[in-house]
């Protein structure tokens, strides 16, 4: 895989449209909600349903999500409230430059981006490898 084609940090996604990554596999007009087991915490249940406007975003929630099959990324429509995804926002990259979201509201599927290009393998094992150490750390909390 080219690195020509790999998802590009920081830009937003065609039309500003918002985007779910995931193993999951949804149809238009299913509804995420929070409430149900995390994508990356086995055991845990989530209080937010989180969604980028970047397609980036969209692809590493596709690739690191647990489960079985191949990750997939959804066009989504939040029907309440939502804000800033504190976990990547304030942690990682002030100002939100990641579009990252949550709500404790609904989140709707609306369609699904059906050929878009993931990482390469070396920026899927850094991150995988980056990961492993903050749990080694503790420092891998998800602030939910």
């Amino acid at each position: 895989m080219s690195a020509a084609n790999e998802p590009v940090p920081f830009e937003a996604f065609e039309g500003g449209a918002y985007l779910h990554g995931t193993k999951a596999d949804l149809a238009a007009g299913d509804l995420l909600v929070p409430g149900r087991e995390s994508n990356f915490e086995q055991g845990r249940l989530t209080n937010f349903v989180y969604f980028t406007a970047t397609l980036d975003a969209a692809a590493w929630g596709a690739e690191l999500a647990a489960g079985e099959g191949h990750g997939r990324i959804y066009i989504v429509e939040p029907v309440g409230d939502f804000e800033d995804d504190p976990n990547v926002t304030h942690k990682r990259f002030p100002g939100n430059p990641t579009m990252s979201f949550r709500s404790r509201e609904p989140v709707r599927v609306v369609g699904e981006v059906r050929d878009w290009v993931g990482h390469s393998r070396e920026k899927m094992r850094a991150m995988r490898d980056g990961l492993d150490a903050l749990k080694r750390q503790g420092s891998a909390q998800i602030e939910d």
